[in-house]
């Protein structure tokens, strides 16, 4: 089933929160909406969840539009809150029973649920003793509880330790084989790992959008990293002086080299090492990031706005 978003917009008096977003979402897709804090992505996810009310646009799943999708929605808001009091298992009871599940239905589906989402041996446990990885996975199974057809998880590892975030990376690569995912995330790292499109965000825009391949295609950008025991204040300054470089990041220990042309700008930055006993420990051709292109994207969109 193909959901659409069409020219979602919300307005808080005169200011945009969401401007004009539209986008399309395929069917047992894993689809990243991808933006800084204060882009708009959690607004767009509530507004799609029917929480909140769009000033304007529509959202369509298949052929239904503009009508009370909650039933087809399952929404894992970005701070979960849980009747601590419960265990998991009448948790899940109760928020099935919430979503029309009968008892029975919902017992079923919260037994599957919990053994999916790796909390069988916790079901009888209180929620107040679960970890923060072990309730985010609780939050998950509540929102799929009523078997939805779109998914939507906003920042769903953002608050997580590493274990606890694999652990949701993962269940979200299993989850995505039987509906269709939309989650938010400020994270490049796990909008590059676990998605297969990406919705660029930007103060309440969507600004670029497609699958990461796609977007490298569109927006190719030369890069060369070096690592050096020179002072890299000193380098970066004077490599960009140089007329092939573009620009030059100073990323921790190494410099990332923006450049035009990769093949002259590598045997150029080659020779300069030598001759200038640059005593190179890195020396690599890099392939544009996620980081690099957001960057980019949102670097040119300033300067149109400025425009």
């Amino acid at each position: 089933m193909m959901i659409a978003v069409d020219q979602l917009t919300k307005m808080y008096g005169k200011n945009y929160a969401v401007k004009e977003v539209s986008f399309q979402l395929s069917p047992g897709n894993c689809i990243a909406l991808l933006g800084p804090n204060g882009a708009g992505k959690t607004t767009t996810l509530r507004m799609m969840a029917g929480l909140i009310r769009s000033t304007s646009g529509t959202v369509s799943l298949g052929t239904s539009i503009n009508i009370d999708n909650r039933r087809e929605i399952g929404y894992l808001p970005q701070h979960p809150q849980f009747y601590l009091w419960m265990t998991g298992m009448e948790f899940l009871i109760h928020v099935g029973q919430l979503a029309y599940l009968n008892k029975k239905e919902a017992r079923k589906e919260a037994e599957l649920l919990m053994e999916r989402v790796g909390l069988k041996d916790a079901a009888k446990r209180k929620i107040a003793a679960y970890s923060g990885g072990m309730k985010q996975r609780l939050g998950i199974a509540q929102a799929m509880i009523h078997r939805p057809k779109l998914l939507m998880l906003d920042e769903p590892v953002s608050a997580l330790d590493p274990i606890g975030r694999r652990d949701v990376l993962n269940l979200m690569e299993e989850l995505k084989q039987e509906t269709t995912l939309l989650f938010s995330t400020h994270i490049l790292n796990d909008a590059e790992e676990a998605s297969d499109e990406i919705l660029l965000m930007h103060k309440g825009s969507i600004i670029e959008s497609g699958t990461l391949d796609q977007l490298r295609e569109r927006h190719h950008v030369d890069k060369i990293s070096i690592k050096t025991s020179l002072n890299h204040d000193d380098l970066q300054h004077k490599l960009a002086q140089l007329q092939f470089v573009n620009r030059v990041v100073k990323d921790k220990q190494r410099l990332d080299i923006y450049v035009n042309d990769i093949k002259s700008a590598r045997s150029q930055l080659l020779k300069r090492s030598l001759e200038e006993g640059w005593e190179l420990e890195q020396f690599e051709v890099g392939r544009i990031t996620l980081e690099d292109l957001f960057m980019k994207v949102v670097h040119e969109h300033a300067v149109d706005d400025r425009l």
